[in-house]
């Protein structure tokens, strides 16, 4: 999944406003304005549209953490310069305070079939045997399964 799509959807999903947005970004110790903002959540069409950088999602993901579990005690994590599916996937884990059943009951919600064991392999080292690619397909419909139990009501008509 691209950077931007992820952005667009955890904003849907929060309902987070650009002001919201922008305190995500300041509790990661980043600052950020409307503008660059407004341009990440553009349309890939828009000639205005800029990519957001696996550091900038990073970024905004820790602050994602810090907003929903509090701010740790002594420096903020360095952002990743490169992100995974499986990073992203754990990042959320961590902000939402998630346990495995509660990752499988959203899969669920997104007519996935997940067994624990494939889910665990999502979060093992990547030198272990039993580490397993977090596809597009998976981080899609887990973010799919958040909407149905964050905005239920934006599937009805």
């Amino acid at each position: 999944m691209k950077n931007n799509d992820i952005l667009r959807r955890l904003r849907y999903i929060f309902d987070i406003s650009d002001s919201g947005m922008m305190k995500i970004f300041s509790l990661a110790e980043h600052e950020v304005s409307r503008a660059e903002i407004s341009d990440w959540l553009k349309k890939e069409d828009d000639p205005a549209f800029q990519p957001i950088y696996d550091k900038q999602l990073a970024t905004f993901l820790n602050g994602f953490i810090s907003l929903k579990r509090g701010k740790k005690d002594g420096p903020q994590p360095k952002p990743e310069k490169t992100l995974s599916n499986n990073l992203i996937l754990r990042k959320l884990k961590i902000a939402l305070s998630m346990k495995t059943e509660d990752m499988l009951d959203i899969f669920d919600l997104a007519d996935i079939p997940i067994s624990k064991h494939e889910l665990s392999a999502f979060f093992r080292h990547p030198d272990q045997s039993q580490f397993r690619l977090c596809k597009d397909q998976y981080l899609r419909n887990f973010l799919y399964g958040l909407q149905q139990k964050y905005r239920p009501e934006a599937d009805q008509p």
